[in-house]
């Protein structure tokens, strides 16, 4: 299939970057970048510690902005928080998108963590899949 996703949040710390893993694990033919309108600058060590636990963590996961991936070319843009999805840019080329919200498991304890991977895994990758 070979398809290109962006998972798009306001921070890239939390929800967008286990979206990504999660999308780049599970999903064949599918792969995904993350990014946010407002990049936090570092993926929150909670985030990377239960991707490290289910086994999918990979050093290339870092927090990134809009900017440094507006110009690929995607064919869909996922937004996982509300700011997000209210402030999502227009990108250059025509790209279809979907809206699932997720609350923000930042400054949470870890079992946030797992929730979050929990519900993206059951909520979010089969609409991935529906969508393209």
């Amino acid at each position: 299939m070979d398809k290109k996703v962006l998972i798009l949040c306001t921070g890239n710390s939390c929800r967008s970057i286990i979206a990504e893993a999660l999308v780049n694990a599970e999903l064949e033919g599918i792969s995904a970048d993350s990014s946010g309108v407002k990049a936090s600058g570092k993926v929150n060590p909670n985030a990377k510690k239960v991707l490290e636990n289910t086994g999918i963590w990979d050093k290339k996961y870092h927090s990134k902005t809009l900017e440094s991936v507006i110009n690929n070319d995607y064919d869909l843009v996922v937004t996982v928080c509300d700011h997000a999805h209210e402030t999502c840019p227009m990108f250059p080329k025509p790209v279809p998108k979907i809206h699932v919200s997720f609350e923000d498991p930042d400054g949470k304890g870890y079992e946030a963590f797992e929730e979050t991977l929990a519900e993206i895994k059951k909520i979010l990758l089969p609409k991935i899949m529906q969508a393209l």
